[in-house]
C-alpha cells in the first residue's frame, strides 16, 4: 500500500506542471550561446536579439525525442505569425551543436534556431532545468520583451500549448505598446 502511495505521488510530480522561478516583470539574464539555423552554426547573443524585437525563449528537454520533435514543428510552422509580431524564436537544450545542427534541419525546419546549452548554464538562469532529470531542461517557454523584461513565462511537459501561449502573450504585448 504505501508503495502505491509513493507511486501516485511520483506520477502527480511527473504530470503536474512545474513553475517557472522568473516570473513576469524580471530582467531576463542576457546569455550567449552556440546555435543553429537550417544547419548553420552562429553565436546567439540575446541582448543582440533584442535590439531587433522580442524574444520568445523556450527551453525544452532533448532534440529528437517525441515531445520536442512536436514542440519543434509547433514553432516552425508558427514562424511567420512570430515574425510578423517582430519576434525572434530560440530553442535552447544541453544537446551538443553538432546533434543541433540536424535538429535545426530536420525538426525545426530550418525557420528558427536551437541552441546548445551543454553546461546547462542558461538553464539555470532561468530556472528550467527538469527537477525529475536534472540533467535535461524542463520545457519551459518565456517571452522577453526588448527592454529584457519577462513579459510572460509558461511551463508545462506537455508541448501542445507553449506556441499558442507564447503567441497569445506576444499579442499582448504588442497591444499594450500600441496604447
Amino acid at each position: 500500500m504505501r508503495f502505491l502511495a509513493l507511486a501516485a505521488v511520483a506520477a502527480a510530480a511527473l504530470t503536474a506542471p512545474a513553475l517557472a522561478a522568473l516570473s513576469t516583470g524580471s530582467k531576463a539574464p542576457a546569455f550567449t550561446l552556440q546555435a543553429s539555423e537550417g544547419g548553420k552554426v552562429f553565436t546567439f547573443s540575446l541582448a543582440d536579439a533584442l535590439k531587433q524585437g522580442p524574444v520568445v525563449l523556450y527551453f525544452y528537454p532533448a532534440a529528437f525525442t517525441t515531445g520536442c520533435t512536436i514542440e519543434a514543428h509547433d514553432f516552425a510552422e508558427a514562424t511567420d505569425q512570430y515574425r510578423a509580431l517582430g519576434a525572434t524564436v530560440i530553442g535552447v537544450s544541453h544537446d551538443p551543436i553538432d546533434k543541433l545542427q540536424k535538429f535545426s534541419v530536420s525538426e525545426c525546419r530550418s525557420k528558427f534556431a536551437v541552441a546548445a546549452d551543454t553546461d546547462q548554464t542558461v538553464m539555470k538562469e532561468y530556472d528550467a532545468v527538469l527537477p525529475q532529470h536534472p540533467q535535461y531542461a524542463d520545457r519551459t517557454s518565456y517571452v522577453i520583451a526588448p527592454d529584457g523584461t519577462i513579459v510572460y513565462e509558461y511551463t508545462s511537459l506537455d508541448p501542445t500549448a507553449h506556441v499558442s501561449n507564447t503567441l497569445t502573450a506576444l499579442r499582448a504585448w504588442k497591444a499594450d505598446q500600441a496604447h
